[in-house]
């Protein structure tokens, strides 16, 4: 019995041994057959076969793209092209030879698609690798190629797939079968370990999982630096370098190999900014203090494997690590940048000085052409003087008018120079604008009547006569844009409109309108119509003629002013230029209307003359000594120092440029010398009318400017402002202190009576539209500069009082003493009524 049940225990141990045995055998290849279709689930060869099948469509959607894009370049990428077929033929080989593939290959659709596919490959092979002349040539052909074959790159992508997602639910079935029967197996023997058995499972699931993350995101991280056209170079807290990809190896001269391990600093730090970086990056260790990691882009210089220092551009980012903090440098050489604009400074500085020598060379062609220019006129106005025919008048008045209109193109440049390097200046004043339309509308008339026309004026509105504006400019414009008309008009009519409304702000603006009903224009002269040199292509052209400037010099004096002008036109239906600018209403000034003859002696000073045109000189000698002036000539600036060293003159007339020592020099001289002329008036005779060189001028010791060529008014102007200065009125009587006599009686038989009549007429209406501008709201540049000006005008004609009273206006202005200004500007209203009616001629 004891033997039957030792027997039965065996047999029983020995049926367990062999079921549990069994049990495991089973458990171990269930297991086996479960971990191995896990595998092929979630590893990433499947995926990888998945993602190669649909990448292949991807990277002929990009080969044909870039194929579509060369065929409409001119200058097509022909190494992107070539590089985009190169991937997606690498691809097609692999899907062709991989052994992994082989299952798929077995399709018949995936089979077919593959060798169309490779067939077109072939095809456009010769195509590709063929010079670029030949590609560029075949690229529509290969296009078209391209177009048929796209459908058959789907079909193969999608049968891939498809077999790809059978054999997947295949493996899922399997799998689910598998667990189905180890599941049944573990339920009848061991529970635990089939908890322990799906525990380890969950475990290496996920285990897998992580991996292929890892894995994946390594790859991509690879990818992203291995492709990016900046210098990646991640290195740790250390310094020390831990990746370098490949565009840190052709910018900086390294291999990876070699980079890596390296300390960044010694490797790519020029010497001189070394220690700072490693106190940069000690401080970082010890503080975390983070100066440029996470804040933009920096520019400094690097250096190469070769030693080469260069310039970079730099960003620094910082993530967290497993192994601790690591640092991300995305470096850019920028030297081609850094070069182009170096080339692009140059070319502003030679843009500059260009602009600057073609400004100097117009104020040197300016002086050399007013040079020569006033001995010309200088000498018509003397001959003038002598006995003529009326034939000879005739044609000096002819040469004179031909030699002032030259004057004026030459100014119209100049003012075109000043225009565009932002240097002219407005000179505003009180002015009668209707009185100026009217003068420039009666100046028009005989022209216009020439041309059977019709041309009026007249307000569109409410009057405002009285405005504070530069008239000269005004003038200018006017002239050119009613003369435009005028030229341009055969039997019609010309009509002016002039309105004043508000403006922008609280400015008020006046609005001129311009019509005519002449040739007008088409739109390809209106839209030039406002540029230098432009001329209208009318049939009659050749006979108005002109320079073509008037136009734009216009435009550019509306623009300086704060306006604008415009133009409507149409071919053969006239056309209207509307111009509108800011102005400044203003109040009329008094007029008184009492009259009282005086005379006045002739001067008899000493004059120093300095000229080294000999013309120039002779025009300028016959006029002063006309005037009862002593003169002394000198040719050149030694000269003149030599003899105002020797004797006081009463004035000095100085030209600018002259050979041996020029007058600036010249000038600086006689200041310094303490001779008995240091202290004499100085003017400066030029053709150079520059603002900037007026200012070097003046700093250099010069009372005043003279600008050629030299009239007879502009002569007498300054000589009545500088010699004139320390004259005391004469106590005979009240009206001797304010006008002397002495100016009056020159100037009558200087010019004559009618002329004289003439000339204070003028003066008046100057002085009447001018006055009434001298007010602290003006800047005080601007009121020494008016002030200056009417006073050279008030010692001409012998204003002493009004002139004293503007001199005392101008220091005030200059020195900033606006108690003295303010003082002078009531008082001159009252010197100007006590002036004006003694100014007329007996």
């Amino acid at each position: 019995m004891v033997y039957l049940k030792k027997t039965v225990r065996h047999i029983r141990l020995i049926l367990m041994v062999l079921l549990g045995g069994i049990s495991f055998a089973a458990i171990f290849l269930l297991s086996v057959n479960v971990s191995r279709d896990l595998r092929l689930l979630n590893s990433a060869t499947s995926d990888n076969i998945q993602w190669t099948l649909s990448q292949a469509e991807v990277e002929f959607m990009e080969f044909e793209i870039m194929l579509d894009a060369s065929v409409r370049d001119p200058s097509p990428d022909l190494v992107g092209l070539r590089r985009d077929y190169d991937i997606f033929y690498s691809r097609i080989s692999t899907l062709r030879q991989a052994s992994i593939y082989a299952p798929v290959r077995r399709v018949p659709e995936f089979s077919q698609s593959l060798d169309v596919i490779r067939a077109f490959l072939d095809d456009v092979v010769q195509t590709v690798d063929a010079p670029d002349a030949q590609l560029v040539s075949g690229l529509s052909e290969m296009s078209r190629k391209a177009m048929d074959v796209r459908s058959t790159v789907r079909t193969l992508s999608n049968s891939g797939l498809n077999y790809f997602a059978r054999e997947s639910d295949r493996q899922r079935e399997r799998v689910a079968k598998t667990l189905s029967q180890m599941a049944m197996v573990v339920t009848l023997l061991m529970s635990a370990i089939l908890a322990s058995s799906l525990y380890l499972g969950y475990l290496n699931r996920q285990n897998v999982r992580r991996r292929k993350e890892a894995i994946q995101v390594s790859k991509r991280m690879k990818v992203v630096t291995g492709t990016a056209l900046d210098a990646v170079i991640v290195c740790d807290i250390d310094g020390m370098i831990l990746e370098f990809n490949e565009a840190a190896i052709q910018t900086f001269g390294y291999t990876a190999e070699e980079a890596i391990g390296r300390d960044l600093g010694k490797l790519i730090v020029p010497a001189k900014y070394r220690d700072a970086h490693d106190s940069g990056m000690q401080r970082m260790r010890d503080s975390g203090e983070k100066r440029f990691v996470g804040k933009g882009r920096v520019r400094m210089d690097s250096m190469r494997a070769n030693g080469e220092v260069f310039p970079v551009e730099f960003a620094v980012q910082s993530a967290e690590t497993e192994e601790g903090e690591i640092f991300i440098a995305f470096l850019r050489d920028i030297s081609n940048s850094v070069a182009a604009e170096a080339e692009l400074v140059a070319a502003r500085d030679r843009a500059l000085a260009g602009d600057k020598a073609k400004t100097d060379f117009l104020a040197t062609m300016s002086h050399e052409i007013r040079t020569p220019l006033n001995g010309l006129l200088g000498n018509l106005t003397l001959l003038s003087e002598t006995r003529l025919s009326a034939q000879q008048s005739r044609y000096i008045k002819n040469m004179d008018t031909s030699g002032r209109l030259l004057m004026s193109h030459i100014s119209d440049v100049l003012d075109i120079t000043k225009y565009d390097a932002n240097k002219l200046q407005l000179r505003p004043m009180v002015m009668n604008i209707g009185r100026l339309f009217q003068d420039i509308v009666d100046n028009q008339s005989g022209a216009a009547a020439a041309h059977n026309t019709t041309l009026t004026w007249g307000w569109a509105g409410e009057r405002c006569d009285w405005i504070i504006a530069d008239k000269d400019r005004i003038q200018h414009i006017l002239m050119n844009v009613i003369g435009n008309a005028v030229k341009f008009t055969r039997d019609g009519q010309v009509a002016v409109g002039v309105g004043v409304g508000a403006g922008r702000g609280a400015q008020q603006e006046i609005t001129i309108t311009v019509s005519d009903t002449g040739l007008g224009m088409d739109a390809a002269l209106k839209a030039q119509i406002f540029n230098d040199f432009t001329t209208g292509d009318a049939s009659y052209d050749r006979d108005v003629g002109g320079t073509g400037l008037g136009l734009g010099i216009a435009l550019r004096f509306a623009k300086a002013m704060g306006g604008t002008i415009t133009v409507q036109s149409e071919k053969g239906e006239g056309s209207i230029f509307t111009i509108v600018f800011p102005i400044k209403p203003a109040q009329a000034p008094e007029k008184a209307v009492h009259r009282v003859a005086l005379s006045q002696p002739k001067l008899g000073r000493h004059i120093l003359l300095v000229e080294d045109n000999e013309i120039n000189c002779a025009v300028a000698r016959e006029m002063l000594l006309a005037q009862g002036y002593a003169v002394t000539e000198a040719e050149n600036g030694k000269i003149a120092v030599e003899l105002a060293a020797r004797h006081q003159f009463d004035l000095i007339l100085m030209d600018i440029s002259m050979p041996v020592m020029d007058g600036r020099t010249a000038t600086r001289a006689i200041r310094a010398s303490g001779l008995p002329s240091a202290n004499t008036p100085i003017v400066a005779l030029t053709a150079n009318a520059m603002a900037e060189e007026r200012k070097a001028f003046l700093s250099d010791g010069m009372n005043a400017i003279l600008t050629k060529p030299m009239s007879r008014e502009g002569l007498f102007e300054v000589l009545g402002l500088v010699l004139d200065a320390a004259r005391a009125p004469s106590p005979a009587s009240d009206a001797q202190t304010v006008i002397d006599p002495r100016n009056m009686e020159d100037l009558l038989e200087l010019l004559g009576k009618p002329a004289l009549h003439a000339l204070l007429a003028r003066f008046r209406a100057e002085l009447d539209d001018v006055i009434g501008m001298l007010t602290l709201d003006q800047p005080l540049e601007q009121l020494a500069e008016h002030a200056h000006r009417i006073a050279g005008s008030a010692a001409t004609v012998g204003a002493v009082r009004l002139r004293q009273t503007l001199i005392r206006i101008e220091n005030a202005a200059k020195q900033g003493d606006v108690s003295a200004l303010s003082d002078g500007i009531t008082r001159l209203p009252e010197v100007w009524q006590a002036t004006r009616p003694l100014l007329v001629v007996a």
